[in-house]
């Protein structure tokens, strides 16, 4: 369900140079959860998370709905695409600037020196003004440079009125910043999916944990009823023997779905930002519950109307048209208006009052080969786009399909495990039975305890994979966030 992209456009208008910038496009990923050997943020940032505070000695208890909101708050992957949509609000923001009025003010006082003779008043020409000074003579030690102190200050306008490109790009901004919402939302389904993932992984590790320790406790029962007997000359050692084998390959198994536990506890922590050294317990146990019967015409309609990359797609087309428009517009003419107000002071001779007021008309006359090759490239850019969301639409239905296919195939599995089990624990106890009444030796007994713990082991499983068929289902359908809690049963 990942759609990549990283398109540029950029227009040359002296108009708007800032807005050019911010038509690359940024694109959402999202990967679909699956327990990896020793999965890393390095590889996938939704693995990885910002840790919100210091281990503790106190155990803290941790429901999946919990979980859920811890990741939703401190999920890498979650906060790089939070962080993608504030850049593209900000790009947004510079663009608006584009129609809003530009003020500035500005002052600044100095002394300014000047040579009167290099500016073309020399002695001769000075002599001409001599009727103008005090007594019709120039003064004597009149010096020809002169210094003049410099006081001004000015208030700067200026404003696009029209332009084609800053208007269509605009749009084209807009259009980026809901696609980049879509992105955000997208990466907040990921989370909640790989968030509920590794809790129901964690969970299903418990369990195994659990029947480990059931097993362990049946296998030193036997051991001592096996000891027992050989001392009474009632059983042979080998009995003793075949019953110490099992207790230690329980004890082996026991050891393994500890150590498989812990390591899965670690990364739901490392992906909710939970220390990694911080003790949890999970308090919510495996859910189970049969999903409504639903045809892929119906879950298909919904995600139509709920998935967050296809309407990330359909705004990217609305983006690319937008850009598309824009190259067109560079042949419309532009128009800007621009002054200024300023009062300026010179060396206490009094102030005056100075201004500009500019309108600014500019009309291309011949860049055909620029703007041609614009819209061309905008025009297969749109063509890509078109492309992909129709690729889209067939990946949206083979998802949904095939999550239908995953949820009642695994719910069929849950339901033969189950008989599974409870076929395994009659034989048990049968053959517990058979053994105590000097019937059988306990070699039947070993092999109906190793089918019992596959059976265990087997039904674990199977609601681990029925489980995550149904939030598969979810996401396909673009609504794992609202209805997680329906999905699962909870």
């Amino acid at each position: 369900m990942a759609v990549n992209r990283a398109q540029h456009f950029v227009f040359r208008r002296a108009a708007a140079p800032a807005l050019l910038s911010m038509l690359s496009l940024a694109g959402a990923g999202a990967a679909v959860y699956a327990q990896a050997p020793n999965p890393t943020s390095a590889a996938n940032p939704f693995f990885g998370s910002v840790t919100a505070r210091p281990a503790s000695d106190e155990t803290l208890k941790l429901s999946l709905d919990e979980a859920v909101s811890l990741g939703l708050k401190n999920n890498l992957g979650l906060k790089e695409a939070e962080n993608g949509e504030k850049s593209f609000q900000g790009q947004k923001n510079e663009a608006l600037q584009n129609f809003l009025p530009t003020i500035t003010v500005g002052g600044d006082l100095g002394v300014h020196q000047q040579n009167l003779a290099a500016m073309g008043f020399g002695p001769r020409v000075i002599a001409e003004f001599a009727s103008l000074f005090p007594g019709g003579k120039i003064p004597a030690g009149f010096s020809e440079i002169t210094r003049d102190d410099l006081t001004e200050g000015q208030i700067h306008y200026s404003q696009m009125l029209f332009s084609g490109p800053v208007i269509a790009g605009f749009k084209a901004v807009s259009a980026a910043e809901k696609a980049a919402w879509f992105a955000k939302m997208s990466a907040r389904g990921e989370v909640v999916q790989q968030v509920a993932a590794a809790y129901l992984h964690a969970i299903a590790a418990a369990s195994e944990v659990d029947n480990a320790k059931a097993l362990e406790a049946t296998g030193q029962v036997l051991l001592n009823q096996a000891h027992a007997a050989h001392e009474a000359g009632t059983a042979s050692n080998l009995d003793e023997l075949r019953a110490r084998v099992e207790l230690q390959a329980q004890q082996q198994a026991l050891i393994a779905a500890e150590n498989s536990l812990q390591k899965d506890l670690i990364l739901l922590k490392r992906e909710i930002g939970i220390d990694p050294g911080q003790k949890i317990v999970l308090t919510d146990s495996a859910p189970y519950n049969d999903l409504a019967a639903q045809t892929p015409e119906e879950v298909r309609a919904v995600a139509y109307q709920n998935r967050q990359d296809y309407l990330n797609l359909q705004n990217q087309e609305v983006e690319y048209k937008a850009i598309h428009s824009a190259s067109r517009s560079q042949r419309l003419p532009s128009l800007s208006f621009g002054g200024y107000y300023g009062v300026s002071q010179v060396g206490g001779a009094g102030s005056h009052g100075n201004f500009a007021a500019v309108g600014t008309l500019s009309v291309p006359l011949f860049r055909e080969g620029k703007l041609c090759g614009d819209a061309e490239t905008a025009q297969a850019q749109l063509s890509a786009v078109d492309a992909q969301l129709a690729d889209l639409r067939g990946h949206i239905d083979q998802q949904v399909r095939s999550a239908l296919l995953d949820v009642d195939a695994t719910a069929k599995l849950v339901e033969v495990a189950r008989s599974n089990v409870e076929l395994a624990t009659r034989a048990l106890s049968d053959e517990t039975d058979r053994v105590n009444a000097g019937v059988d030796d306990n070699l039947p007994l070993v092999t109906a305890q190793a089918t019992l713990a596959s059976a265990q082991s087997n039904l674990v499983e199977s609601l681990f994979q029925y489980n995550l068929s149904k939030l598969a289902l979810a996401r396909a359908a673009g609504i794992i966030e609202q209805q997680y809690r329906v999905y699962l049963g909870r």
